[in-house]
């Protein structure tokens, strides 16, 4: 019984085309350049943020550390005191006043500048120049502007044109429609009107730049067949260029809701808390209660509720970004 050899196959040419590995430093440098900001960034903001949670479930509630564990009770604490409930009125209602002021103004001047205006880069730059002042600095000018006292500031425009009575502003402790819930009454305080203005006044030229960049991204074909059909200049806008600022509106609501959620500087310097908690914020109330009152991990607490609200509205926008970078990839 003659067998059939088998022959082995030839390897050689396969091992010949494999890619022998060899180091790299134009591969390499940019991982090792990027190696100390990574190892930055994970223990100076991720590792602080996890280091915040922890103490925020002990005990240590003076000057002397205890880290024994405490569960919930910080949290249960601080929703129970009129102070943080106050805070939770105040910045809903800010980020609604903040939100919708800076979207509103910023699409008007948006609009204008995109009608090839003359001198339009300066305009611009008018536009966007309140966002190089620092919120502190701001705070202080509007409070001279929005000075309470009837002879001084806008109030002696205001008597000027016949008002006897000009409002106290940021003092005001008037809470419309003030309907009691729990230990505060929900309305719209007054003198956080005053503060939102000042907020609106900053950061409106943000949402001008946002809306100008997706105004001038519309395709001029999709305006020309509007205008063809028929479409007069309201319905051009409203049925057919506003549409395509979706993105734009969802990218400054995001960015402009975490700016509200940690306002701090603002609030400090034109009013404080004000009366009756009326212009506090979470974030005042986590300086006082974690730097004057020793509350470190109460403190502790509401920084990590002001964490998980803006990652609340932070992660959904990051989530739908790179659903569409893939579906772009796939596509």
């Amino acid at each position: 019984m003659i067998k059939n050899a088998v022959k082995e196959p030839d390897r050689a040419p396969l091992m010949a085309r494999r890619p022998k590995w060899r180091f790299s430093w134009d591969k390499a440098s940019p991982v090792l350049v990027l190696i100390p900001s990574l190892i930055a960034l994970g223990i100076f903001v991720y590792g602080f943020i996890f280091w915040n949670g922890y103490i925020s479930l002990t005990n240590w509630n003076s000057y002397i550390p205890n880290f024994s564990f405490a569960g919930l009770k910080n949290y249960a604490a601080v929703f129970e005191t009129f102070r943080f409930q106050a805070d939770i009125r105040n910045i809903i209602v800010f980020t609604a006043l903040f939100i919708l002021g800076c979207l509103s103004l910023g699409l008007f001047l948006a609009v204008l500048i995109d009608q090839k205006i003359r001198f339009e880069s300066f305009f611009r730059s008018i536009f966007i120049f309140p966002m190089a002042i620092s919120f502190v600095a701001t705070g202080v000018i509007w409070s001279w502007v929005l000075n309470p006292q009837p002879n001084a500031g806008i109030n002696l425009i205001l008597r000027a044109l016949g008002d006897s009575h000009p409002p106290t502003w940021f003092l005001s402790p008037i809470i419309i429609p003030s309907i009691g819930l729990g230990l505060i009454k929900v309305g719209i305080p007054l003198a956080l009107v005053a503060v939102a203005i000042a907020a609106v006044w900053q950061m409106s030229g943000f949402a001008m730049a946002i809306y100008l960049a997706g105004l001038r991204a519309v395709p001029d074909e999709i305006k020309e067949a509007a205008r063809i059909d028929g479409a007069g200049a309201w319905r051009l806008f409203w049925s057919v260029i506003y549409p395509q600022l979706k993105s734009s509106t969802v990218t400054a609501v995001i960015i402009l809701t975490a700016a509200s959620l940690k306002v701090f500087g603002l609030v400090y310097a034109m009013t404080g808390p004000g009366q009756d908690f009326t212009t506090d914020m979470p974030t005042l109330n986590m300086f006082d209660t974690t730097f004057q009152g020793s509350q470190f991990a109460e403190g502790a607490a509401i920084a990590t509720i002001l964490f998980l609200l803006m990652a609340a509205f932070s992660v959904p926008y990051l989530l739908s970004v790179l659903r569409g970078e893939n579906r772009e990839e796939n596509s």
